[in-house]
């Protein structure tokens, strides 16, 4: 059964000596607020993890797999869902390219090709151009038209445009495959996802219940730089270069210390779209409590779940807004402690008592427990509690 009521949720977490999420187009540094100097992490970094720590307790197996899970391809998954739903699709066609039109449709290829086209390698390294069973004719005729494709490369296209079988699935079954796909996947049921891939069966788009915002450290971050050697090399060139001293520099990139903070929504509305239910919420408690228990490396240091605050409202629409709730879990500095926080006890966080909460009817606070192991047993109990 899916959730009844809408619930809102703070997030904290913090960071020793690490980087918590890396800024690919700044060289990987901690990802910061230029005009304030606080420190960000993405939601997509923190839904990441979730996805991880979900994947590792079932092992991805239905009704918990994992969608956007790393390397995939995810129109073979559509493929798959539909061929589970017995619905017939559209054939896919490769089609060897001759040698001599090799070097137009690379330099095309550079330029982009439009979905459902793709020029790839087959296992003899000779170049095939594969045409997607799902791919709209006139589109890529236009594409033709517009790029003025003309010769051979225009007849080779056109050629393969006749023989490739298209069908695209029809309003029900996409239907289907939604349902489908949210039923397999917990990640489509929480956090929804495009479905509508030009290049495999239409799927459709999911809205999900659950959304987090960007979380942001409570005071300004300092990111450090720090030199590092490797005492060997990875060529004959480079060890001869350095006359067998063979040593490699590079860099690593930490904050001494950071508490972040970031917030959650879990939309009961959208839930019953998705299938998003008791279990799938307690499991989601579950995975913001544990998820960097299990995903350390050197370089993000120390992270840990510092609180989880649940807000649960008596109605599915909500009793009170988001941000009025939030406001109730206040972060200040211990002791009047001006020195830069090096752990959480530099801070005193306040919230509210558990159970109902003062000035806000129909709405239950729950802290969940962080002091043991967190089971699934102990998220069922949380849940249960703030359902009483």
């Amino acid at each position: 059964m899916t959730i009844q009521n809408r619930y809102d949720f703070v997030l904290l977490f913090d960071v020793k000596d690490g980087n918590p999420n890396g800024d690919p187009d700044a060289g990987n540094l901690p990802r910061l607020d230029p005009e304030t100097g606080k420190g960000m992490v993405t939601d997509v970094c923190l839904k990441r993890k979730i996805r991880n720590y979900v994947a590792m307790r079932h092992k991805y197996s239905p009704p918990h797999g994992i969608y956007v899970k790393e390397g995939t391809v995810l129109g073979r998954v559509h493929v798959e869902v539909f061929h589970d739903l017995k619905i017939e699709l559209g054939e896919d066609l490769s089609q060897p390219v001759p040698e001599d039109l090799v070097e137009t449709l690379v330099e095309l290829k550079e330029l982009g090709l439009p979905d459902g086209l793709e020029l790839a390698p087959d296992e003899e390294g000779n170049s095939i151009m594969q045409f997607s069973g799902c791919l709209d004719k006139k589109e890529v005729r236009q594409w033709m038209t517009d790029n003025k494709l003309a010769g051979g490369v225009k007849r080779f296209l056109s050629k393969a445009l006749k023989d490739v079988k298209v069908k695209k699935p029809t309003r029900e079954e996409t239907e289907s495959g939604r349902k489908k796909m949210c039923e397999r996947f917990y990640d489509i049921r929480t956090f929804g996802a495009v479905l509508a891939l030009k290049s495999a069966p239409n799927c459709g788009q999911v809205r999900g219940p659950v959304q987090m915002t960007f979380a942001r450290s409570v005071d300004p971050i300092v990111a450090l730089e720090h030199t590092i050697t490797r005492m060997a090399v990875a060529t004959e060139a480079e060890s001869e270069k350095q006359s067998g001293a063979n040593r490699t520099m590079g860099r690593k990139h930490t904050v001494p210390y950071g508490l972040y903070r970031a917030h959650g929504f879990v939309s009961s509305h959208l839930a019953a779209q998705t299938g998003f239910s008791s279990n799938d919420l307690e499991l989601l408690c579950e995975s913001l409590a544990n998820m960097f228990e299990h995903d350390r490396s050197a370089a993000r240091g120390e992270m840990a779940t510092r609180g989880l605050y649940v807000f649960k409202h008596d109605s599915e629409l909500g009793n009170a807004h988001a941000h009025k709730l939030f406001d109730l879990i206040q972060i200040k500095r211990a002791n009047g402690n001006d020195n830069p926080p090096r752990s959480v006890d530099d801070y005193f966080i306040q919230t509210p008592d558990e159970g109902p909460v003062s000035g806000f009817p129909s709405i239950t606070f729950g802290n969940y427990p962080l002091d043991e192991p967190t089971t699934e047993k102990s998220a069922h109990a949380f849940i249960k509690k703030l359902d009483e």
